[in-house]
């Protein structure tokens, strides 16, 4: 269990360490919903088989000792940054409560779009923080989003290809 697994007595490392990697954001429109999932996927297995993270995050530790948090803070041209966190798969409680939902977010970023997607307790959330002088409907695009996800969510249960419950 989770609770188990923060003891001290435990051998399991708990922090983040952070690597970037850059991917390629391609806007197409494609006959299955599935291609998406396909290229993403292909593009991910090279990713994590190179060494390409491990050196961003060597890198940007290394910069920031040598040149501050000031020099430090070097990617600020991107157009948008994804984070996709897995939380725990069990419910948790913080200080005695129900922890109902993990949500979290970045402020002042200098980048246009930020898209969080954070699993936990078999549920899926996504949170967007957006420039909205660049995004003027950050609702919309969250209505985009869970189409994109409904749309993909259906192909796969139309071709058979996994049993989907509904939660």
């Amino acid at each position: 269990s989770a609770a188990e697994k923060t003891k001290s007595s435990s051998n399991v490392r708990l922090g983040n360490l952070i690597g970037y990697v850059l991917f390629p954001f391609t806007i197409a429109l494609r006959e299955d919903a599935l291609d998406y999932v396909r290229s993403a996927k292909a593009t991910g297995k090279r990713k994590k088989a190179s060494l390409e993270a491990i050196y961003t995050y060597l890198m940007a530790k290394t910069f920031l000792k040598l040149f501050g948090t000031k020099l430090a803070s070097f990617p600020t041209q991107t157009t948008l940054w994804f984070s996709n966190v897995a939380g725990p798969s069990e419910e948790i409680t913080l200080y005695g409560h129900q922890v109902a939902y993990i949500a979290p977010t970045c402020f002042g970023q200098p980048n246009a779009l930020m898209i969080h997607v954070v699993s936990y307790a078999n549920k899926m959330n996504i949170i967007l923080s957006v420039d909205e002088g660049i995004v003027p409907d950050p609702h919309q695009l969250c209505d985009d989003l869970e189409e994109s996800l409904k749309l993909i969510k259906d192909a796969v249960i139309c071709k058979g290809l996994v049993d989907c419950r509904v939660y």
